[in-house]
C-alpha cells in the first residue's frame, strides 16, 4: 500500500513546461533580467573574439613581413662619443654565413621644404636619409606611385618619399619637385607604409652617390639592415654588433623590428584582461538581477506554491521548478549574449579588415558560465519556495 502512495515524478518535459510558466507570465521582467546576463556574456565573447582576431591578423602580417629582419644602429661609446659605422659595414655583415640580405641607410643634413618660397625655418617635419638601392627589397617594401631608385636615379637629385612624408609635403604624384636645402629635387616615387620600419614613412630618401655629391654625405651608414634564415636569427643577433663595428660593439644597438609588433600585442593582451574583468563584473551583476527576480517571483507566487503543495507536490518538485526557471532565465541571457558577442566580433573584424575568429570554447564557456550563475542565483529562492508550508502559503492575502 505504501508503494502505491509514492508521489509521481515529473518528466523532463514537464519540468521545462512548469519552469517556463513563470517566465511567460512576467515577460518584461524576464527580458530585463536576461539583459544583464547577455551584456556580460556578449562582452566576454567579443573581447576574446577580437583578441584572437587581432592575434591572427598579427601572425598573418608577421608571416608576410618576416621575423628575420635585424637592425644595427650607431649609438654612443661608453665615453659619450658618437659612433660612426664603418663604410664597409654592409660588406662585413654579408660575410656572416646565414645572412641572405644586407643593406643600409644614413642620416644626412638636409632641410626639406615643399618649394623655394617656403621659409627654411618652416620645415614639414620630414627628414632626409641616404639609402642603398637594395633597401626596398630587403625591407619587403612596395612602391605606391612611381618607381624606386635605379642605377641612374640614385646618382641624380631625385628622391623617393615615405607615405607620411608625401602627405606632409602635399605630394600626390611623381614628377613634382621639393627643396632639399637649396637643391631642387625631383620626386620619382612614393612608398606604401613600411610596417616593420615605420620611421622611414617620414623620410625623403636619396641614393648614396647622390647624397655624397649634393649633400656632403661622408659615406658612413647610420643603420644596417639584414635578413638571415629564420633558424639562425638569434645566432646572427648575438654577433651582429661586433661584426658591424669590431671593438666598439658596446655602442651598437641591435634590434628586431618584429619585436615591436609583438610588444604591441602584449599591450593589447593587458587591455583584453581588463575587458574580461569588466565582462565578469557585468555577468555578476546579471546574476544578482536573476536572483532578485527569482526571490520576487517566490514572494508573488506564494499562493501558487501553497496550492501545488496542497495537491501533493513535494518540496523537491517545488525546488526543481524554481531552479529550472532560474536556469532557463540565465540560459536565455547567455545564448543571447553569445550571439551578440559573435556578431560584434564579426562586425568589428570586417571593419578592421581582419579574419574574424571566435573560439568555440569561448562560446561554450560563456553559456556554461550562465548556467552556473543560474544555479547559484536560483538556489536560495528555490529552497525558500520549497520550505513554504501549504497552509501558510494559502492564507497569504
Amino acid at each position: 500500500m505504501r508503494d502505491g502512495l509514492r508521489p509521481a515524478r515529473l518528466s523532463p518535459g514537464d519540468v521545462l513546461r512548469v519552469g517556463a510558466v513563470g517566465l511567460r507570465a512576467r515577460r518584461a521582467r524576464v527580458v530585463l533580467s536576461a539583459l544583464g546576463i547577455a551584456i556580460g556574456i556578449a562582452t566576454m565573447v567579443a573581447v576574446v573574439g577580437l583578441s584572437e582576431s587581432s592575434r591572427a591578423d598579427l601572425m598573418a602580417r608577421l608571416d608576410r613581413l618576416g621575423t628575420n629582419l635585424l637592425t644595427a644602429e650607431a649609438g654612443r661609446s661608453p665615453t659619450g662619443e658618437e659612433i660612426k659605422l664603418p663604410k664597409n659595414a654592409v660588406a662585413m655583415v654579408q660575410r656572416i654565413g646565414p645572412v641572405r640580405q644586407a643593406t643600409a641607410s644614413a642620416d644626412i643634413d638636409a632641410r626639406i621644404r615643399r618649394s623655394d618660397v617656403v621659409p627654411e625655418e618652416r620645415s614639414a617635419g620630414v627628414t632626409a636619409q641616404a639609402v642603398r638601392r637594395d633597401l626596398l627589397a630587403a625591407l619587403g617594401g612596395e612602391v605606391s606611385r612611381g618607381v624606386w631608385l635605379d642605377p641612374a636615379s640614385e646618382r641624380l637629385p631625385t628622391a623617393v618619399l615615405g607615405s607620411l612624408a608625401a602627405r606632409r609635403l602635399g605630394i600626390t604624384r611623381t614628377g613634382e619637385t621639393i627643396m632639399m636645402n637649396d637643391i631642387r629635387v625631383a620626386v620619382v616615387g612614393i612608398l606604401k607604409p613600411l610596417e616593420l620600419v615605420p620611421a622611414l614613412d617620414r623620410v625623403a630618401m636619396v641614393g648614396f652617390p647622390s647624397a655624397e655629391r649634393y649633400f656632403a654625405f661622408d659615406g658612413h651608414p647610420t643603420t644596417v639592415f639584414e635578413r638571415s634564415t629564420d633558424a639562425s636569427v638569434e645566432d646572427v643577433r648575438a654577433i651582429l654588433a661586433r661584426t658591424v663595428d669590431p671593438g666598439r660593439e658596446g655602442g651598437i644597438k641591435v634590434s628586431r623590428p618584429s619585436d615591436a609588433l609583438a610588444a604591441k600585442t602584449a599591450t593589447d593582451e593587458g587591455l583584453t584582461t581588463l575587458m574580461l574583468g569588466l565582462g565578469a563584473v557585468a555577468l555578476l551583476v546579471g546574476g544578482v538581477g536573476v536572483a532578485n527576480t527569482m526571490v520576487i517571483s517566490v514572494l508573488e507566487r506564494r499562493q501558487e506554491i501553497g496550492l501545488r503543495r496542497a495537491l501533493g507536490a513535494t518540496r523537491g518538485a517545488v525546488r526543481l521548478q524554481f531552479l529550472t526557471e532560474s536556469l532557463l532565465l540565465s540560459a536565455l541571457g547567455g545564448v543571447t549574449g553569445a550571439l551578440l558577442g559573435t556578431a560584434a566580433t564579426y562586425g568589428f573584424a570586417h571593419v578592421q579588415g581582419w579574419t574574424a575568429v571566435v573560439p568555440p570554447e569561448s562560446l561554450a564557456g560563456g553559456v556554461a558560465a550562465t548556467l552556473v550563475i543560474g544555479v547559484i542565483a536560483g538556489l536560495y529562492p528555490a529552497v525558500r519556495a520549497s520550505r513554504l508550508h501549504p497552509t501558510v502559503a494559502l492564507n497569504t492575502s
